[in-house]
């Protein structure tokens, strides 16, 4: 049976009020939907774009029936939200999504497993639950490697990495009675890439281009666009992502980040909605992220991709954005991105900037011209 199309003018609840659902929204709102937002704080970037705000933890089954009932179709912004509320809405027939995606990707051990099973490579891990399996777990991934919270981490919070046998007694520490865990090795890539698509109701996968990561502090610093790696490492990256969204259901924009090693390329982490190395596509695509999304769960028909030669995309810190923000006028050549978050703490993404040119020699000179290399 034809999906239920969701025209303008109806509701689309998003169980999240970030960054991320605020993007949503906007390229939401410029279709000519409603809006209505769960989100536990009473300011949340998304706030001031819905109609509707209700204020209650993710896990507040009050709060969601509220939601479900003033939403025609509902989606998330962000894989941390409770996942029995999913499944309600998924019940309802309103989550278009479907809660598995989520139980894949809050779990870092059920990622891998679907990784494995579909035939890809993920660094050698083990899962773990106590010090002593964390010894044994060393025999087979071997020094360096890092061990990392099976759920909740996220920017390099929730994991710590074990040099050697003299860090073994600062992993006793950081492990918590009753966790589980996963040990995984310290793989010696050669870049960092995420592939971020859209697949529709009807099957139909539209990718972007790949973006090159490069992280500062554990936290997404720069993402670059297109990433410098040959032709068969986009191949390849291409047919995992389609085995991966085939086998998961997606339905919406997803994200998968990689390692690269030579010509091979390994699975690191999946995001299943739009992701901070996507963002360049509001200005360097023919269509962004979200609205692809929005599409996609509102039983639209996605768009073809055409993209600028280029793009950078630069994260906005805490740190960065009085520097940024009391100085706008002296910058030149990029977008800018606020996300309406009231405290900025140090680490804290507070927006982007995003450049876009016909090649990233061109906006490499912009970027060190505007001194943005300095962050």
């Amino acid at each position: 049976m034809k999906p239920e199309v969701i025209r303008p003018g109806r509701t689309i609840g998003i169980l999240g009020g970030g960054q991320l659902g605020r993007m949503m929204a906007v390229a939401a709102r410029h279709m000519g939907y409603q809006i209505a937002v769960l989100d536990p704080a009473e300011n949340c970037p998304c706030a001031s774009i819905a109609e509707e705000h209700i204020i209650a933890e993710y896990d507040d089954l009050q709060a969601a029936e509220r939601l479900s009932e003033v939403s025609d179709v509902i989606t998330y912004e962000f894989e941390n939200v409770d996942l029995d509320v999913a499944r309600l809405f998924e019940e309802k027939g309103k989550l278009p999504q479907g809660a598995f995606a989520l139980e894949v990707t809050q779990n870092r051990a059920k990622e891998k497993e679907i990784a494995v099973d579909a035939g890809l490579s993920v660094p050698e891990y083990r899962i773990v639950t106590t010090f002593e399996e964390v010894e044994e777990a060393m025999e087979v991934t071997g020094y360096p490697a890092v061990i990392k919270t099976v759920s909740g981490g996220y920017d390099g919070k929730g994991q710590q990495k074990i040099e050697g046998e003299t860090h073994l007694e600062d992993v006793r520490s950081f492990m918590k009675e009753g966790g589980t865990y996963i040990v995984e090795q310290w793989l010696e890539f050669d870049l960092e890439i995420s592939q971020v698509f859209t697949r529709g109701m009807d099957g139909r996968i539209i990718p972007f281009p790949i973006a090159e990561n490069i992280h500062k502090n554990h936290i997404l610093h720069e993402s670059r666009v297109p990433a410098t790696v040959p032709g068969k490492v986009e191949e390849r990256a291409h047919e995992a992502v389609e085995v991966l969204a085939e086998r998961i259901g997606v339905v919406g924009t997803f994200a998968v980040e990689m390692f690269v090693k030579g010509k091979d390329i390994f699975i690191n982490e999946m995001a299943p909605r739009p992701h901070n190395s996507g963002h360049y596509t509001i200005e360097a695509c023919s269509v962004s992220q979200f609205e692809q999304h929005v599409r996609a769960i509102c039983g639209l028909p996605l768009l073809p991709v055409h993209s600028f030669g280029a793009a950078v995309m630069v994260n906005v810190l805490g740190k960065h954005r009085s520097i940024l923000l009391d100085r706008l006028e002296y910058y030149h050549g990029f977008h800018f991105h606020d996300y309406g978050k009231e405290e900025a703490r140090q680490t804290r993404k507070m927006g982007h900037i995003t450049f876009v040119g016909d090649n990233l020699k061109e906006i490499d000179k912009v970027i060190t011209e505007n001194q943005i290399h300095l962050w």
